[in-house]
């Protein structure tokens, strides 16, 4: 006689109708005045705030490189914030491996090459988790990069999909991570939009070449739907119907470097220029 698991996983715990199916998701960009470049991003209950500073000039300056500017990432969670056990504050080994994936998945986008002797410095701290954490602080980032000002080739768009018994599923929440029933796999995976390039891919779990290759393929269909959301934030910031001169104005009240303003460097061949709002708006409809 065959054996039924009669506690298959069948339909997502939180309500969502299909296994494909995103959260919520929000995102705004300039938030934090005294930033250079800010941005939320919120996708169900996990939220991630950025905040970008510099490029300003680099201490000690035997991490300088002549060549480039640096790229630091702050990965933090904050005690309350957590679906479980509350987390003990400060640096911890996985916030400090999270920062530093974080920056992998970065880099590629960015041209720091205008920047020598700088560092570019990426805070991301969450008041609020119910999984996907590290995949929203680096859509969050790659949003605040861009409000900054700071050379991009592409916009970075991430989200986690994972086995969850024998279902793949998008956007995996705390309760299917942690799912008792069944083996589970969680995949954080970020991705350019516009080539397909692939800058992050983890895995906890097991799962199987065939399952992995088709969870890709539906985080290929899924950061679309991100991109749109962190396009909109720009451009609900920059392109907006208002003179150009009060837009401007704006830029500077929020913390967006300038010629001449507090992003300037002496080491650094300056901060990143107000951006160029047409082009701005093309480039994101091109991409």
């Amino acid at each position: 006689m065959q054996l039924v698991n009669i506690m298959a996983y069948t339909k997502r715990l939180d309500g969502r109708k299909s296994f494909t199916e995103l959260r919520p998701i929000e995102a705004k960009a300039g938030i934090i005045k005294s930033a250079h470049g800010s941005a939320m991003f919120r996708i169900g209950k996990t939220i991630a705030y950025a905040a970008v500073y510099g490029p300003r000039e680099l201490h000690p300056k035997f991490m300088q490189d002549p060549k480039t500017g640096i790229l630091r990432c702050h990965y933090n969670m904050m005690p309350f914030s957590g679906s479980g056990e509350r987390i003990k504050p400060g640096p911890s080994r996985r916030s400090k491996e999270i920062s530093l994936v974080t920056k992998n998945a970065l880099l590629p986008v960015l041209d720091l090459t205008d920047y020598p002797n700088a560092v570019v410095d990426v805070f991301i701290e969450f008041p609020q988790t119910d999984a996907g954490s590290r995949c929203a602080g680096i859509c969050a980032a790659s949003i605040a990069l861009a409000d900054a000002g700071i050379p991009m080739k592409d916009l970075v768009a991430a989200v986690s999909v994972g086995r969850v018994d024998d279902k793949i599923a998008l956007d995996l929440d705390y309760q299917e991570e942690a799912y008792e029933d069944g083996p589970v796999a969680d995949i954080p995976v970020a991705m350019l939009p516009s080539t397909g390039e692939i800058t992050l891919l983890q895995m906890d779990g097991e799962i199987s070449k065939e399952m992995l290759m088709k969870a890709i393929q539906e985080v290929r269909k899924a950061v679309g739907q991100i991109y749109e959301v962190q396009k909109k934030a720009l451009k609900e910031k920059y392109a907006s119907n208002a003179p150009i001169a009060d837009v401007e104005s704006d830029i500077v009240d929020t913390g967006v470097a300038t010629a001449g303003t507090a992003g300037n460097t002496s080491g650094a061949s300056g901060a990143p220029q107000a951006p160029d709002l047409e082009a701005l708006d093309r480039e994101l409809d091109e991409n």
